[in-house]
């Protein structure tokens, strides 16, 4: 297994694949994948550009992650923030975490042209076609999975009024920001079907900021009395995750349009290998 390791030459790669039965009968493979670049997003995220083998076809739902494999059989989830129309480069947000094995080289070394192994595609939370109006909550890079089915939405024509409450700690980590101000531009104007509405919030604000203070899920709450008539999807940490099943249902949110990825951004260790995997299914 490759991990930040520099291409010299034609490596010899293997490729295994195996069946799943979800979601959509998805076939998860194992692929080699070369980083094709790196972009800092803010003081503590990285995107990370993965060009997968042009060989190889590679289908995912929007909303779903890849594992990176790395040394000792461990591993580190990542979801996919690109649409599925654009499957051959896949964007991922990672986040520099004290000790984690995989994020500090990344920050601390030059990791273009670094081949990676991944497995994916994987998870169950994914977009869910419909006519309802989709609310968005994310925390953190808990944004990448929701700009993975926002941009499949906006890009695809498809007709979904959209709200998207962003949660971060301030001005400086509201690095998606351009993203998604230029894909509510792209959406029809208010009052026609398929508009797309962002509202960034933040729980440490400067005294100049002027928009939503507090966390994410309470300025949802406090600004929509009855969320009955939403498919509802939330991604973060866990403590925003728990907070969200707890409280929406009381405001009017089905169980069963309420859709959950939880992030956990522990170091890695060989404990976590499949943890990840389990909260974000």
């Amino acid at each position: 297994m490759a991990y930040l390791h520099p291409i010299e030459g034609r490596p010899n790669l293997s490729i295994e694949t195996y069946e799943v039965t979800s979601p959509d009968q998805a076939l998860i493979k194992r692929l080699p994948a070369r980083i094709e670049r790196a972009l800092p997003l803010s003081h503590d995220v990285m995107g990370l550009y993965v060009r997968l083998p042009a060989a190889e076809t590679f289908r995912f739902e929007a909303g779903q992650y890849i594992d990176i494999m790395l040394s000792g059989g461990r591993r580190r989830s990542f979801s996919i923030a690109s649409p599925p129309h654009c499957p051959r480069v896949l964007e991922l947000h990672v986040r520099r975490v004290a000790g984690g094995e995989f994020s500090e080289r990344l920050f601390d070394e030059d990791p273009q042209n670094a081949l990676l192994t991944i497995e994916g595609p994987l998870g169950q939370f994914v977009y869910r076609p419909g006519v309802a109006p989709m609310l968005l909550v994310g925390g953190g890079t808990g944004i990448a999975p929701l700009l993975s089915i926002l941009r499949h939405v906006v890009e695809n024509g498809i007709e979904r009024d959209m709200t998207i409450y962003w949660g971060v700690r301030s001005e400086r980590d509201l690095y998606a920001r351009a993203v998604l101000e230029d894909l509510a531009q792209r959406c029809p104007a208010e009052g026609r079907p398929g508009r797309l509405r962002y509202v960034p919030v933040l729980s440490e604000p400067s005294s100049d900021w002027r928009g939503h203070r507090g966390y994410v899920h309470e300025a949802v709450l406090k600004d929509i009395d009855d969320l009955e008539k939403y498919d509802v999807y939330a991604a973060g940490p866990p403590a925003m995750i728990t907070a969200v099943r707890s409280e929406f249902g009381r405001r009017g949110a089905a169980a069963n349009r309420l859709f959950f990825d939880s992030f956990d951004y522990a170091p890695d260790t060989l404990d976590r290998q499949r943890t990840s995997a389990a909260t974000k299914s």
